[in-house]
């Protein structure tokens, strides 16, 4: 009986040891190292732009990543595609009304793996004042350590979304039949994260 008594706090030691190898970890978003473009057709060619302004946390949980999560925020007033006018009026109520929805978001609710390295992360979008369920391919990159001696991790998706799912109508006929921008966009993020420090 006594030697099972002085067994039992080698026991709950090496328990506490080994609990935070098992315990979710806390990534934020590094904004000078993270991108998050798009591409429209405009005519027949494409239009390229970004996002300067994005922000994020992922909890991840490296023995069991389909219980880990990611929020990330946008905002729309910093869209930029090296055209003031034509930024001006992205902002503007014709497409994503940046003062009145400064905000797109999105929050996990599944995350199912699919391959090596890859994820199904499932989720709501919400842009332009309306909420979607939709589905980004994740493909995790690698964990690295900065010269600081930070875990850093990076991850990127692309999915394609049809703007006017979420009330992003703005277009304009062209005389010879079409119109001057596709419905559907391509979106591109690519992101280093700092895990933070407990």
């Amino acid at each position: 009986m006594h030697r099972k008594l002085e067994i039992l706090p080698l026991l709950l030691v090496a328990a506490a040891s080994t609990a935070p190898l098992f315990a979710a970890e806390t990534y934020t978003v590094d904004k000078n190292h993270s991108d998050v473009s798009f591409q429209i057709r405009h005519f027949a060619s494409k239009v390229r732009g970004s996002f300067a302004d994005a922000e994020g946390t992922i909890q991840a949980d490296p023995a069991k990543p389909e219980v880990s999560s990611v929020v990330f925020t946008i905002k729309t007033a910093s869209i930029d595609t090296n055209n003031p006018d034509r930024d001006k009026h992205l902002r503007s109520a014709d497409f994503f009304d940046a003062e009145k929805f400064p905000e797109i978001t999105f929050k996990s609710a599944k995350i199912t793996p699919a391959g090596k390295d890859k994820y199904n992360v499932t989720g709501t979008l919400t842009m332009h004042g309306v909420s979607k369920e939709v589905t980004l391919p994740v493909t995790f990159l690698g964990f690295a350590k900065d010269p600081e001696g930070n875990q850093r991790a990076s991850f990127e998706t692309t999915i394609k979304l049809n703007r006017k799912d979420f009330g992003i109508n703005w277009n304009k006929a062209l005389d010879a039949g079409g119109f001057m921008l596709s419905d559907d966009v391509d979106a591109t993020i690519n992101l280093e994260t700092v895990q933070k420090k407990s």
